[in-house]
């Protein structure tokens, strides 16, 4: 397995739109490899999610995981999940705001709206098809993952870019303390 470079905002891949990978390629080798290498490269970076343009590749493939995540102390955990073709349906037009971040689009956050809840499918790592409901932080991370694959990335989906702000400055004006116990 390798941890593979991630391409940053202005290269040209992660304005592209990623190309559907056909079912007789997910049991090669070489495809099998990329998803451990994506896997590899996600939790190396301590990312939530990671889409194949991030490390160069056009392809239309997903990796999400959340564990003991640093960069989103706050996140529930999420199953290692690999999404390969998926199309992502919003269940409500609910939508609420949460602050985002990128590995393509480093140091930065911004407050971007999301639909609430998801329906998913795709096409797992086995090639067999998957279907779920994604809600909250999950639905967030999916749409944003997804984007990645039609060359859209989180300052696109911002409705005011005002609340776009480098993560140290996030951190001391922008950032929601957590609640402390009373004594």
């Amino acid at each position: 397995m390798a941890i593979l470079k991630t391409a940053k905002m202005g290269h040209p891949i992660l304005r592209a739109t990623a190309e559907p990978v056909g079912p007789d390629e997910i049991p090669e080798p070489g495809f099998q490899q990329l998803l451990d290498d994506m896997v590899e490269t996600l939790r190396d970076y301590d990312g939530a999610g990671l889409a194949a343009p991030q490390i160069h590749e056009g392809v239309q493939v997903v990796a999400i995981e959340v564990r003991h995540n640093r960069r989103y102390p706050e996140a529930p955990t999420i199953p290692l999940t690999i999404l390969i073709n998926p199309k992502v349906t919003p269940l409500t037009d609910e939508q609420v705001a949460g602050w985002e971040g990128c590995l393509s689009v480093p140091d930065l956050r911004g407050l971007v709206p999301r639909h609430r809840a998801v329906e998913v499918e795709a096409l797992g790592r086995n090639g067999k098809p998957i279907r779920f409901c994604a809600e909250g932080f999950f639905a967030t991370v999916v749409q944003h993952e997804v984007d990645h694959l039609h060359g859209i990335l989180f300052p696109d989906r911002m409705d005011d870019l005002r609340t776009l702000a480098f993560i140290s400055e996030w951190e001391r004006f922008w950032r929601t303390p957590a609640p402390t116990p009373c004594s």
